[in-house]
């Protein structure tokens, strides 16, 4: 399989433009005003989630196979394609397609530095694409994490992938409470990323997991605010040759509905 982190798109590889913004910004609008030549657009909240009851599930649960399956295929994505994906945050939101591919088994990678590092001329236009066959494939268990898991903390290494503000309980306008699951450890996932927006060097990956207690020996369960960030932090996971983790979906925005669930704020 491709390694989960490319700094150029193979030859015949799908480019898909995965930005989206949580300030109002419009992923879009950015696409539309320019993207790399032959990008598609996948919109996260249309085609990387479904859209229930955050409280039973956060906000960006994973959607049905089905759906997911029928949007790649609109967007002409087929099951034999490589998809390379980018953003322009460091690829904090393109993980999200990036894993949700390579856990069913697709050929997926990040786009190291995502836009900001591509320096020739950009397209307005979208390309033409005819649909494909892309088959609907269960989110294998073994990749995921029930709230009840996510709990469970002296079984896993359960990293928190948001900004560590919002790890202590800085207020926000996206949850209606604020902390982090206890016993959870603060890894946020820009921190895997160099100021130039491209990951860290594979050795300065693994010394900052093992500072959180991951040496590639632990089980681990990685969540944020509502499931997308945290995939950066499982792709950052298998960049730096410490095998895979587990997603909990529905992240922070799942468990601060249930008022039975205990927060941390420190």
């Amino acid at each position: 399989m491709i390694a989960p982190v490319v700094s150029d798109a193979p030859a015949g590889a799908v480019l898909a433009d995965v930005r989206s913004y949580l300030d109002g910004r419009v992923g879009r609008d950015a696409y539309n005003a320019g993207h790399l030549p032959g990008a598609v657009f996948v919109d996260l909240g249309e085609v990387l989630a479904d859209h229930t009851d955050p409280s039973v599930a956060g906000r960006h649960p994973l959607p049905e196979p089905e759906a997911f399956a029928r949007d790649m295929s609109a967007l002409g994505i087929g099951d034999d394609d490589v998809v390379v994906a980018y953003d322009d945050a460091g690829g904090v939101m393109a993980a999200r397609l990036v894993w949700m591919l390579r856990v069913t088994g697709h050929e997926a990678a990040l786009l190291d530095g995502g836009i900001q590092a591509y320096d020739g001329p950009l397209e307005t236009d979208p390309p033409l694409r005819v649909p494909a066959t892309f088959t609907a494939r269960a989110w294998p268990q073994d990749k995921l994490a029930s709230i009840d898991e996510a709990a469970q903390t002296g079984a896993n290494v359960v990293i928190d992938a948001r900004q560590r503000e919002r790890f202590e309980g800085a207020p926000d306008d996206l949850d209606p409470r604020f902390g982090h699951i206890p016993g959870a450890r603060s890894l946020p996932c820009r921190q895997n990323l160099a100021p130039d927006g491209r990951f860290l060097p594979q050795d300065e990956l693994r010394a900052a997991f093992a500072e959180v207690g991951i040496t590639g020996e632990e089980p681990v369960i990685s969540y944020c605010g509502s499931g997308v960030t945290a995939c950066h932090n499982l792709i950052a996971l298998e960049h730096a040759g410490l095998g895979g983790g587990r997603l909990f979906p529905g992240s922070w925005s799942q468990w601060s509905r249930d008022p039975n669930r205990p927060i941390e704020t420190s």
